[in-house]
């Protein structure tokens, strides 16, 4: 673990505090008690202080602080340096799992474009974004950031759209048709008329949504705090009334050391420790402890589709020739010219070094590719390219499963036809089947078309499905869920999705491919990219909220028992100091089981009730 300054110091104070005490108790010494006393009792007087004075607010803290001035009159100064330690080790775990996780936007300030290529009267000019009025025509050349919104007005282009929509494949545009700032031009040189000035475009619609989509719901207060009130006046009241009927101090300071609530304010923090452990090992990163407390209560998981249910690369799914082998071999040779995605993939997917040579090499933007191999005329693309080449077409492009259909011509005469799509992870089924069995609802909101979308939901069988969805749609959705009382967790990768992880009561973002934004953006991030520790990690936090909410309520019983004990005079300050420690040790041990929780049946019959 790596700790800060600060905590480094915490940890030293709370060592020397314990063996002081260890010390006191052993050398029957009480004034080597004083050291923790000072070390970790003067933190705690601090802090209460602060909190009644400036927000007049009542916790735990000052019920500790009232024990353990009340330990140092009758002369237990040894009960006094042991209810300092013991609360300083809780204070320390609560605040050492309770980190507060702070969004950056620094990758999408970054991405903004500075510069544009203006043409006015028929000269081009490079001028600062900001300086780009609505009506203005732009030149994009290739590789470049797209300045702003437009409407493209001349040329061709593949647009790599994944910023905003997490598309795993590059659009193909052309004339009349709609770019959008921050996306980059692939392949081509186009003009542009500009729709939006700079800081409306969707790029800076983006920052400022991730800026400031929060979750509605408020900050989750600490379970000890919540009793803080209550076990503060039983305290005063039992000690009052009972000083009154008996006329014994003692037994009136002995109530106010066994309702010490040491074990009820360990009660969370070891607990969410323990499962923050756990969960390490399956490479699951968790922020803050509260976003596991939260995540035991949502009741709907939303996915991204490209790169969370799917690989986020394209693969070549199917290959339709009567000669696979030489059709395969003739396309790769021509694709390997082509830094295209999907070129990419049919090269992969070929997986040989023997590729013939290829010359006369052409790209046609947003159709395909064309060259010349061993003396005759390859053509590699859709059907517009097809049309444009003359080549007859007796094949049926709609599909159902959203593939892209790229066909392939030799002398003007189809050869064969591949099929390649973002393909699904392995586990992706299996994942919604378990949540749906741990009682979650499951949705699909994908950036991409409706068919592509519709395909995926049918796979994996989630419950719900949206598509075409840009970052807001994506954003409005999860709104409306929690306008309707539900608990949403959304789980996605890239920059695209960052507003909504932000916006969900929880954010899990996939770790080792999703962008730094997105996981600066999450409480909850996979580095493995495993999206099948999914139903494991649902079940833990509620495993733990369960385990949080027994051990308040051990805690509670334990004090009021000993306070029962202590009004009768059977228990004194010492004794009483020893009973809440025990029950602060059986607190810690039952929290520890979480360590090595693993799903279970129990989990899923336990959902359905």
């Amino acid at each position: 673990m790596n700790f800060s300054r600060d905590e480094k110091i915490d940890i030293l104070l709370i060592v020397i505090s314990a063996i002081s005490v260890i010390a006191s108790f052993l050398l029957s010494l009480d004034y080597l008690s004083w050291i923790a006393v000072i070390l970790c009792g003067i933190p705690i007087f601090k802090e209460c202080a602060e909190g009644l004075i400036t927000e007049f607010d009542i916790k735990a803290d000052l019920l500790v602080t009232i024990a353990i001035i009340a330990s140092i009159i009758i002369g237990e100064v040894f009960a006094a340096g042991e209810i300092a330690t013991i609360m300083a080790i809780g204070g320390f775990l609560e605040e050492y799992t309770v980190s507060k996780a702070q969004g950056r936007i620094e990758e999408l300030v970054k991405m903004t474009p500075q510069v544009a290529t203006r043409i006015k009267k028929g000269v081009e000019e490079k001028i600062p974004v900001d300086e780009v009025k609505i009506g203005d025509t732009l030149k994009v050349l290739p590789g470049e950031s797209i300045p702003t919104d437009g409407i493209i007005i001349e040329g061709e282009t593949s647009i790599d759209q994944a910023t905003l929509t997490g598309e795993s494949v590059p659009v193909d545009k052309s004339v009349n048709d709609e770019v959008f700032s921050g996306t980059i031009n692939l392949y081509g040189s186009f003009t542009m008329k500009t729709t939006k000035v700079s800081e409306d475009s969707s790029l800076q619609k983006l920052i400022r949504l991730v800026e400031s989509s929060k979750p509605e719901n408020a900050k989750i207060v600490r379970s000890a705090d919540r009793w803080a009130t209550w076990i503060v006046i039983i305290a005063f009241l039992s000690a009052i009334i009972t000083y009154f009927v008996t006329g014994e101090i003692i037994r009136s300071v002995t109530i106010l050391v066994v309702f010490c609530p040491c074990a009820l304010v360990l009660a969370t923090p070891t607990a969410i420790m323990a499962a923050i452990g756990n969960l390490t090992k399956y490479g699951i990163l968790v922020k803050d402890g509260e976003s596991l407390e939260e995540l035991a209560r949502v009741d709907e998981l939303v996915f991204d589709k490209t790169g969370t249910l799917t690989h986020g690369t394209p693969e070549v799914v199917k290959v339709i020739s009567d000669n696979e082998e030489e059709m395969m071999y003739l396309l790769a040779s021509l694709e390997s010219k082509s830094e295209h995605p999907l070129a990419k993939a049919i090269v992969k997917y070929y997986n040989k070094t023997d590729l013939a040579n290829v010359s006369d090499f052409k790209m046609h933007i947003g159709k395909g590719v064309t060259g010349i191999i061993e003396g005759s005329k390859i053509i590699a693309g859709n059907k517009k390219l097809l049309e444009a080449e003359n080549i007859p077409l007796n094949y049926d492009e709609e599909n159902k499963n959203g593939e892209i259909t790229i066909f392939v011509a030799k002398d003007n005469e189809i050869i064969g036809i591949v099929l390649l799509a973002d393909t699904l992870r392995e586990n992706s089924r299996q994942t919604v089947k378990q949540l749906k069995r741990l009682g979650m609802k499951t949705t699909l909101l994908t950036g991409d078309n409706e068919e592509t979308g519709k395909f995926i939901s049918r796979e994996v069988k989630v419950t719900n499905a949206q598509y075409n969805c840009l970052p807001e749609d994506k954003t409005e959705y999860i709104k409306q869920e929690q306008l309707k009382g539900n608990k949403v967790a959304m789980i996605g990768d890239g920059i695209n999705d960052a507003p909504s992880l932000r916006k969900a009561n929880v954010g899990i973002a996939m770790g080792s491919i999703g962008s730094d934004v997105s996981i600066e953006a999450a409480n909850i991030a996979l580095i493995n990219d495993n999206i099948g520790d999914i139903p494991h990690l649902i079940a833990i936090a509620r495993k733990t909220l369960r385990t949080i909410n027994l051990n308040i309520t051990f805690s509670l019983a334990l004090n009021i028992i000993a306070m029962i004990l202590a009004i009768l005079g059977v228990l004194g300050p010492i004794a009483g100091a020893l009973v809440h420690n025990i029950g602060s040790v059986i607190v810690i041990i039952y929290s520890s089981t979480l360590v090595n929780y693993k799903i279970s049946g129990k989990d899923y019959r336990k959902a359905k009730k």
